[in-house]
């Protein structure tokens, strides 16, 4: 799909924006020993590798309710069509995304176990972790949920679920206190673009909500 293409471009050029950003500190500091491991390149690359299925599925979500809001009687057919090859793009990508997620949580669990003597301790990370898989497994399974099976609803859906994914990366490091808590001391980072960032989901989820049941609930 073009579409796909375009988003997975989208997300790139998005990576490399927020990395020439400068809102990290960028001084090399001495690596803290409980990182002076293999796991660290194994575990880290699964668990950071899932975000990248993730993320995109996150973007073709957001073109999807794109597409839904600019529907009309000419475009109607059309855009059905992409619609629903976008919806099992993004299902095939978050299920992707969900998987790795998951085989990194476990690979994380043994890192644990060498480290600290456990596999699982209730640590912000492990928690929101967790709570990411349970999300995603929920979103991907909604399908199954006779009154939760609407193309805008998976897609919104793909979209919200992101939060828990740049709660557990970002939010549990600057917020939170725990094992995993690396970057807690340092300066919170929450630029304004964030909070326009959350209004404007909800405005077009409200928007293509009223559009899909006005073009697509026939």
């Amino acid at each position: 799909s073009e579409l796909t293409i375009a988003a997975s471009a989208f997300v790139t050029a998005m990576l490399l924006w927020i990395a020439h950003q400068s809102w990290v500190d960028p001084s090399i500091a001495n690596l803290v020993p409980v990182l002076d491991s293999y796991w660290l390149m194994i575990h880290v690359a699964v668990i950071v590798g899932s975000y990248g299925p993730l993320t995109v599925g996150m973007i073709l979500g957001v073109v999807s309710l794109l597409l839904i809001v600019l529907t009309n009687a000419k475009n109607k057919k059309r855009m059905e069509i992409n619609l629903k090859e976008l919806t099992i793009i993004n299902e095939l990508a978050l299920t992707v995304g969900l998987i790795m997620l998951t085989i990194g949580n476990f690979l994380g669990g043994q890192w644990a176990n060498e480290s600290w003597g456990r596999y699982w301790g209730w640590d912000p990370k492990e928690t929101w972790a967790l709570i990411s898989i349970m999300i995603y497994a929920f979103v991907i399974h909604m399908r199954l949920v006779p009154g939760l099976r609407s193309k805008w609803l998976f897609n919104f859906a793909s979209i919200i679920a992101f939060a828990s994914i740049m709660m557990t990366y970002f939010g549990v490091n600057f917020y939170l206190v725990g094992l995993h808590s690396y970057a807690s001391g340092d300066q919170v980072i929450t630029p304004n673009f964030i909070w326009y960032t959350v209004l404007g989901v909800f405005v077009l989820g409200g928007i293509s909500y009223w559009r899909y049941r006005v073009n697509y609930s026939n």
